[in-house]
């Protein structure tokens, strides 16, 4: 940084405090402040009072990404083609592009990491100590935070910030993006439509909320939806919604809301469909219950595969406690899913669906029977010749009366 920005930097900042602006609640009164400096500055560089300042505009935006932005990682965040950002440790800040790792020429110092940090809690009501050595928040912008800090790492602050491209509103989307195929796209619509209750399964980064905010595109407009997650990722354009996102505990250890209450609470809210952000623990439970009453939903969950993903959802609810056995959950979850649409992430970053399974409501043993509908051979997803259950669910005509194209083979 030269001189003179150097000089306006610290012109900016004693005006902020002389003035008691902050930045990230006024960020408004903040760029006035910093362009009056620049005006300013740049008449008295002019009369050769102070070094000459090269490329204004620049040096505002500068200015701008200091201190109403979140400093040098402000460009990265702005970059749409950059989908997460890393640090693990102030020398050694990487972010992604389509899957692909970078490592950045910005360095840091330890205080402008924990600076940025602070900055980036500020407004969302989370706390970092050792205490509670990590945090997971959302950003302003609906980046999704997460930092942990030593004891629990070795020396330096780990953080984590992973953006939400928009890259999809509707099924049709997915298709135009190759990750879908028209015949796929509109069986998933009618089946979302229909009410049917869908998994999305797939391993971190494959697109799990991307394909969630698609699906959610063909729920009828008149329908109400709850949403609950542990941090808000999910930006569905739904014009009846209610997004609700969990709470850790205060410094006495009260006021946490986890997502089984989150849950609970959903079901007295009257929705007509019900999305989860994604399932990790004993709230499989509280899904199943939701979905088993009669409630239509979505979910997320981690797994390297459809069939994995029927597994886990089967596991997870015995979490809940010593009562909860296989013999309720099993049957349970046959009853309560009917889809499993399974991500794939390519070394290259390339997302595509990787199959869909359709669960029969039947129990063999102790296994779910499912059957996979819709495979990707390689090239592209591809109907298999088992016969499609739920018929009398979904809508198989359009709006012409013309039998939907998914039902063919």
């Amino acid at each position: 940084m030269n001189t003179a920005v150097q000089r306006l930097e610290e012109e900016v900042r004693q005006l902020i405090r002389r003035r008691g602006v902050d930045p990230q609640r006024d960020p408004k009164g903040a760029i006035k402040l910093i362009a009056e400096a620049v005006a300013d500055y740049d008449s008295r560089s002019l009369a050769g009072s102070v070094p000459r300042l090269e490329e204004q505009e620049s040096v505002s935006k500068t200015l701008h990404d200091l201190f109403i932005g979140f400093g040098p990682l402000q460009p990265y965040l702005d970059d749409d083609s950059i989908e997460e950002i890393w640090i693990n440790n102030p020398s050694l800040i990487f972010v992604s592009r389509s899957g692909v790792a970078e490592l950045t020429n910005t360095i840091l110092t330890e205080d402008q990491v924990r600076d940025l940090v602070e900055r980036m809690l500020r407004t969302s009501g989370r706390r970092l100590d050792l205490s509670s050595p990590f945090v997971d928040a959302s950003l302003p912008g609906g980046e999704r935070l997460h930092v942990a800090i030593p004891d629990v790492t070795q020396r330096h602050w780990a953080v984590n910030i992973r953006k939400y491209v928009a890259r999809a509103r509707t099924t049709s989307d997915l298709v135009a993006l190759g990750s879908l195929t028209t015949q796929a796209a509109d069986f998933l619509d009618a089946a979302v439509a229909g009410g049917l209750n869908i998994l999305v399964s797939g391993s971190t980064n494959s697109g799990k909320t991307t394909m969630i905010n698609a699906l959610a595109g063909a729920i009828p407009s008149a329908e109400h939806i709850i949403t609950c997650e542990e941090v808000f990722e999910l930006n569905l354009f739904a014009r009846d919604i209610v997004s609700m996102q969990t709470r850790s505990a205060n410094l006495e250890g009260k006021g946490e809301v986890p997502l089984r209450k989150l849950v609970k609470e959903a079901l007295r809210m009257r929705p007509d469909r019900l999305i989860i952000g994604e399932v990790r623990e004993a709230e499989a439970l509280d899904l199943l219950i939701a979905l088993n009453s009669g409630i239509p939903g979505m979910a997320t969950i981690h797994a390297n595969s459809a069939r994995e993903a029927v597994t886990k959802i089967c596991t997870l609810p015995l979490l809940a406690g010593e009562n909860i056995t296989d013999r309720f959950v099993v049957p349970t979850v046959a009853s309560a899913i009917d889809l499993v649409v399974h991500l794939g992430l390519e070394r290259g970053g390339r997302r595509y669906t990787q199959e869909i399974l359709v669960l029969s409501g039947r129990v063999e043993g102790s296994v779910v029977e499912a059957a996979t509908v819709f495979t990707h051979d390689g090239n592209q997803l591809r109907r298999t010749g088992t016969p499609l259950p739920h018929l009398d669910r979904v809508r198989l005509n359009d709006a012409a009366g013309e039998e939907s194209p998914w039902v063919r083979s």
